[in-house]
């Protein structure tokens, strides 16, 4: 028996270049801007979807959006599953020889850290494991956008 588990879908993201691709999800959806994000290469933003989020990343300029956009083209570029301890994921992921993008959690937005499996190990789908709210805070609502 492991020692983690998948507690929740944090977020799906959606890579886009429009500008007003944020505003006309956000209302043909109904729903808030929870916040934004300005990281290397792209803007987050996040839209609460009940418990979970609907990421926004555009392209602002090269990185890993820009290259994803280039490639493919709009469209789903991760999911991320919350999981009840990131550490022991990691680990287990690893002994079982599952490709990682990350060996070991990093920083993430809302207060959590964050681990990437290759797309290799998961059948093509990037999958982010988040942790954990590192402060005890509800981390469900949106300081600042997940670091992708």
């Amino acid at each position: 028996m492991r020692a983690w588990r998948v507690t929740r879908l944090h977020h799906v993201a959606f890579a886009h270049q429009a500008d007003d691709t944020p505003n006309l999800l956000a209302d043909l959806l109904g729903l808030p801007f929870a916040g934004e994000e300005s990281a290397e290469g792209f803007v987050e933003r996040m839209l609460p979807v009940g418990d979970s989020h609907l990421q926004l990343l555009q392209a602002t300029g090269p990185g890993v959006v820009g290259r994803f956009l280039e490639r493919r083209g709009p469209g789903l570029h991760h999911i991320a599953v919350e999981v009840s301890d990131l550490e022991e994921a990691i680990a287990d992921l690893l002994r079982r020889g599952v490709r990682m993008v990350d060996n070991a959690p990093r920083p993430g937005g809302m207060g959590t850290t964050i681990a990437f499996l290759h797309p290799e190990a998961t059948g093509g789908l990037l999958v982010e494991l988040v942790g954990q709210p590192l402060d005890g805070a509800a981390g469900r609502e949106y300081p600042a956008a997940g670091r992708t």
